[in-house]
């Protein structure tokens, strides 16, 4: 582990204005999209779809990283370079999830554990020899009725320590990502201590591993009520919440804050993290990781077709630059 390359790339990583750019869906979530918009679901349509994401003009102005799928990893653009390569080229960092998803937790009725630690130091060693500079593990907690268990919290927040360690060991910056899942119809004071749990578990666990913090990135889920309660909190509330939360149970030493989008709107997304820039002198820069919150309008314009190119890709850089700005306050 060298520390300084670590910190080096985690201060890029938090370079304001910026945020991460998650365009790692899995297989199934990619078939997904691409169904929403009556487009098939092939190699070449989710390189077509991909290619629309980083080849927006100016994307960088807003992105500091990129997290990809291994598919994207490896994959070449239409012009023969290879997605990792061109991103370095505009100036963003080429990232890579690299679990193998939420599988059904052993004895635990509805609760997940993630999946990906067997051969886990071979593939990060390959992915940084590749130009990899961060990487992504992504824990899931479901609230309902008795759970989460407190053996689904430290089970998945362990393996989110042991991947940190690994990733630390191979100059790769890890993005942990403990998601308490919006899914149900909790509280909001129900999500705020479970989330609690969960993230203090993780950085317990990090601490007993030795994963040095300043070259690690958060990615948590914000303190926000489930997306079938009747009476859900506002925009004031969760930012409130969720910065209480992170300023109780996150080192000061972390390098900084990405949160996830989660099954918010996008307007949600860009209100919550806009007023807890706009309100809070905070410890570590808090900026946004987001997927759907970016991309989602911009693949509906597409529809597949290259003739809605421009006009999907202004979209994109619409919403990516409003993001940038509420990650500063300035929305």
């Amino acid at each position: 582990m060298d520390k300084n390359i670590l910190e080096e790339t985690a201060k890029k990583m938090m370079a304001q204005p910026k945020g991460i750019l998650a365009m790692d869906e899995s297989s199934p979530t990619i078939a997904k999209r691409l169904a929403s918009i009556n487009t098939e679901n092939n190699e070449i349509n989710r390189r077509r779809y991909r290619e629309l994401i980083v080849t927006a003009p100016n994307l960088s102005n807003y992105i500091s990283g990129a997290i990809l799928f291994e598919e994207t990893f490896d994959q070449k653009m239409s012009d023969g370079t290879l997605f990792r390569d061109y991103l370095n080229t505009i100036g963003i960092l080429p990232g890579i999830k690299v679990d193998k998803g939420a599988k059904d937790f052993s004895n635990h009725p509805n609760e997940k554990i993630t999946e990906g630690l067997d051969g886990l130091r071979e593939r990060l060693s390959g992915y940084y020899a590749h130009g990899a500079k961060f990487c992504k593990w992504r824990a899931v907690i479901t609230i309902d009725q008795d759970i989460p268990s407190e053996a689904c919290i430290e089970s998945n927040m362990n393996a989110l320590a042991r991947y940190a360690s690994l990733c630390q060991e191979n100059n790769l910056v890890p993005i942990v990502e403990p998601e308490v899942l919006i899914n149900g119809s909790h509280t909001i004071e129900q999500c705020d201590i479970v989330t609690r749990k969960s993230i203090k578990s993780l950085f317990k666990n990090l601490d007993m591993l030795n994963v040095y913090l300043p070259g690690t990135v958060l990615k948590p889920s914000m303190v926000i009520s489930g997306q079938d309660n009747s009476s859900r909190a506002d925009s004031s509330t969760v930012a409130n919440m969720t910065v209480d939360c992170l300023s109780e149970c996150v080192p000061e030493t972390t390098s900084g804050i990405a949160f996830l989008s989660g099954g918010q709107s996008d307007t949600e997304a860009e209100e919550h993290l806009n007023l807890m820039n706009k309100k809070n002198n905070l410890p570590w820069r808090v900026t946004f990781s987001y997927a759907r919150a970016i991309q989602a309008a911009a693949l509906s314009a597409w529809q597949g077709d290259d003739t809605n190119l421009d006009n999907a890709q202004k979209i994109l850089i619409e919403r990516a630059s409003r993001c940038s700005k509420a990650s500063v306050g300035e929305l």
